[in-house]
């Protein structure tokens, strides 16, 4: 127990639809990947944070004001990246909504109940392949260097995470609404 009282992981992010979104994950545990069983494809607003569970429900009041502030957009997924030699990750680059989710992410980090301490800059990807060996990476960043799909976003997710097993959906937050 911290000073905070009991503490609860939560993520935020936009789920990658079908038939793409399957189709990333299914790619990353071919690569050995093991977080592929546990996390589909998503693009990132907020990474793994600890807040008070007795904070969940300003927290979702927060979410709910940076939706509404945030109209529907298109995102375009297209070709691979990595942040190599830094991290060992390759991921699919967003061609279209970078702007967008940088704008939901700034907004969802803004708040005194989210405290976030990031170790690099916001980059929204889609992650396809983490500490698997090199050569395996290198599989996945040619396999889909020819990736392209193009979907609209009209919300994005909240999620919690009880410490073992997958990453489970807790509400969606309607953009523009």
């Amino acid at each position: 127990m911290s000073e905070l009282g009991r503490l609860t992981r939560i993520g935020v992010a936009i789920n990658i639809p079908e038939p793409w979104g399957s189709a990333l994950t299914r790619r990353r545990a071919e690569a050995g990947d093991p977080q592929a069983a546990w996390i589909p494809a998503h693009v990132t607003l907020l990474g793994p944070t600890e807040v008070a569970e007795d904070a969940l429900p300003a927290v979702e009041k927060h979410l709910e004001a940076a939706a509404s502030a945030q109209r529907p957009f298109t995102i375009h997924l297209r070709g691979t990246g990595t942040f190599r030699p830094v991290t060992e990750v390759v991921f699919v680059t967003l061609a279209q909504g970078i702007s967008e989710c940088e704008l939901l992410a700034e907004a969802i980090t803004r708040s005194d109940d989210i405290n976030r301490d990031t170790r690099f800059p916001y980059h929204p990807h889609v992650t396809v392949a983490q500490d698997v060996p090199p050569p395996a990476l290198d599989a996945v960043f040619e396999d889909l260097a020819g990736f392209s799909c193009r979907f609209e976003v009209a919300s994005f997710t909240l999620f919690s995470h009880g410490g073992e097993g997958p990453w489970r959906p807790r509400r969606d937050f309607p953009l523009g609404s």
